[in-house]
């Protein structure tokens, strides 16, 4: 016989309560905080969550800060690449990007002379 109804996972204990997006939202909020993480020393999936915000490494004991919900955040991945740039000076890919832009900086400040140029005659 098939199947009627969905499994409802770690949100049933909501019951039919709260609306499905809301509930769906809140699974995969604890989806992400249940979730075994690598370590960024053993580089083994063992770090789990402690509290909010703290994480720990079952294998090697390290422990850091990190997201409520997610240990490696946006802001984390960013402070990381500078702190590696000071430490280590930029990389090639670093300054690949860092010419596009450069390049590009420089073409509109030319396109902005033409313009200016063009104005006043």
């Amino acid at each position: 016989m098939a199947k009627r109804t969905q499994k409802a996972g770690a949100t049933a204990k909501y019951g039919a309560r709260y609306g499905v997006s809301v509930r769906r939202r809140a699974g995969a909020a604890i989806a992400k905080r249940s979730k075994k993480y690598m370590c960024p020393v053993c580089q083994y999936p063992q770090v789990t969550r402690k509290v909010s915000g703290i994480w720990q490494c079952k294998k090697c004991s390290h422990k850091f800060t990190g997201g409520v919900w997610e240990p490696y955040t946006r802001a984390t991945d960013a402070n990381s690449r500078i702190i590696r740039r000071s430490t280590e000076g930029a990389t090639a890919t670093d300054m690949t990007i860092i010419a596009q832009q450069a390049a590009l900086d420089y073409e509109k400040e030319l396109s902005e002379r033409a313009l200016d140029e063009d104005s006043e005659e």
